[in-house]
């Protein structure tokens, strides 16, 4: 059974930068789909930026030009660079993947982040963006 481990959180303050990974124990990423989702208390889970097995990208409104995410083909891993960082950023960040071969169509661009399309999820990492 895949594992995702998540890495990278922790407390900044406002305008700094974090970046978070996410990883497969025992298995790489390379061909599935990765997204990043947060949830804040008391406020539903969102999905913050995708990324298809062909590269295709998506990213929520409010984190257009701040965040970054990026799949590293020869370690099998993603990270999501955020940049920036403002306090309503706060919030546990969890790393969803789904294999390519369940929906090789998928497109982020297009279709956005969809909590439905992720199949295996890791346990989160809490970001906290705090002066």
């Amino acid at each position: 059974q895949v594992q995702l481990v998540e890495s990278g959180g922790g407390l900044v303050q406002p305008g700094g930068s974090l970046t978070l990974s996410c990883a497969a124990s025992g298995s790489s990423l390379t061909y599935y789909h990765i997204g990043w989702f947060r949830q804040a208390p008391g406020k539903e889970r969102e999905g913050v930026s995708c990324i298809s097995s062909s590269l295709s990208t998506y990213y929520a409104d409010s984190v257009k030009g701040r965040f970054t995410i990026t799949k590293d083909i020869t370690k099998g891993t993603v990270t999501l660079q955020m940049n920036d960082l403002k306090p309503e950023d706060t919030a546990i960040y969890r790393c969803a993947v789904d294999g390519s071969w369940v929906n090789p169509d998928y497109r982020p661009d297009t279709e956005g982040c969809r909590e439905a399309d992720f199949g295996l999820w890791g346990q989160g990492t809490q970001v906290t963006v705090s002066s």
